[in-house]
């Protein structure tokens, strides 16, 4: 999906709160700035020279765009800060103009000047920077994940206990429709589309295709653990509620009666925080982390924070896929136990 930095803010704060990616952008692109409090910092009059563009230029995005650039580290100094902010400058051994009468300055942090980067639209260095940092989101992505971002969800901590947790609570549902719901071949595949719709609503089918999934690639490797944990508590409690409508009735419950009771099952309101925060994960991680958009979902997409790039991009992560690697054939046994 090509992304237009300037116009979405969403997209620029999914690469702002990527401080794995920032880190490498730091490294590659050689911008030089000032080193206050061990951070770079870049006045209003530097980035309108690195960008080649007026200072009103600077001002008018600044003006414009006030509250995303503040939440990103641009601020204003004065008084003592700004005096050590001088000193800084001097000690730097930079040819850097910032008047003695001045009495307030605004400066840039290093994440704030990439976001500026990503807002100023006339600058042909500005796109060139914003196409590196693309770049190198993109290749950070793919160099965790082998080039594919199918299995990204398998390096949070949480999968593999979520993964046999759901399967058993599958077989629990399964069994359950086998012997209490009439017989009807397409009735696993129906109500499994029923908690799916009901939980990120989209058919397993609709899933595959917007993730770009195979035929023989399985739903369920692909999914977070937190969506897992919803499909399990879904599950379990449709399996304990099948049985014991069937065993009030004395006989087995038709396909029309077992909708009836989803329906009133999904109704409840216990499942609305966990599923509002299950579209939230899924939704937000695929956009970021898959470049997947999940159109149904689209109300849910917020920009990560900088713990789930960690949880999902950083060492951590890098050694649970190893190890998982390591013991794929046991983790397959006790997916295939009986």
């Amino acid at each position: 999906m090509k992304k237009d930095l300037t116009n979405s803010r969403l997209d620029r704060q999914n690469i702002l709160n990527n401080n794995i990616a920032i880190n490498e952008i730091k490294n590659k692109s050689g911008i030089e700035g000032i080193v206050w409090n061990e951070k770079i910092y870049i006045t209003r009059d530097m980035a309108a020279d690195f960008f080649e563009v007026d200072i009103r230029t600077i001002s008018r995005y600044l003006e414009q765009n006030n509250e995303e650039l503040s939440e990103n580290g641009y601020e204003v100094i004065r008084g003592k800060k700004l005096k050590d902010f001088r000193e800084a400058v001097e000690n730097s051994g930079k040819d850097i103009n910032v008047p003695t009468k001045t009495t307030v300055l605004g400066i840039f942090d290093f994440r704030a000047f990439l976001d500026l980067a990503m807002l100023i639209a006339e600058s042909e260095k500005a796109r060139a920077l914003r196409q590196m940092m693309l770049d190198i989101v993109i290749d950070l992505i793919n160099s965790k994940t082998g080039g594919g971002t199918k299995y990204i969800n398998q390096r949070d901590k949480d999968f593999v206990f979520a993964s046999l947790q759901e399967d058993n609570y599958r077989r629990n549902f399964t069994d359950s429709l086998k012997e209490y719901v009439e017989e009807d071949k397409f009735k696993y595949a129906h109500f499994t589309d029923l908690i799916y719709v009901s939980i990120f609503k989209e058919k397993a089918k609709e899933y595959k295709k917007i993730l770009d999934l195979k035929e023989k690639d399985k739903v369920r490797d692909t999914f977070y653990s937190e969506i897992l944990d919803i499909i399990a508590a879904y599950e379990s409690g449709m399996a304990d509620a099948i049985k014991k409508e069937s065993t009030e009735k004395g006989r087995v419950l038709t396909i029309k009666e077992t909708e009836k009771l989803f329906s009133e099952f999904e109704e409840m309101a216990l499942w609305k925080p966990l599923i509002h925060r299950g579209r939230i994960k899924m939704a937000s991680r695929d956009m970021a982390l898959r470049d997947a958009f999940h159109y149904q979902l689209s109300e849910y997409i917020q920009p990560l924070d900088e713990e789930e790039y960690k949880k999902f991009l950083g060492t951590t992560g890098d050694e649970l896929e190893q190890l998982m690697k390591e013991n794929s054939d046991v983790l397959k046994r006790l997916k295939e136990r009986d």
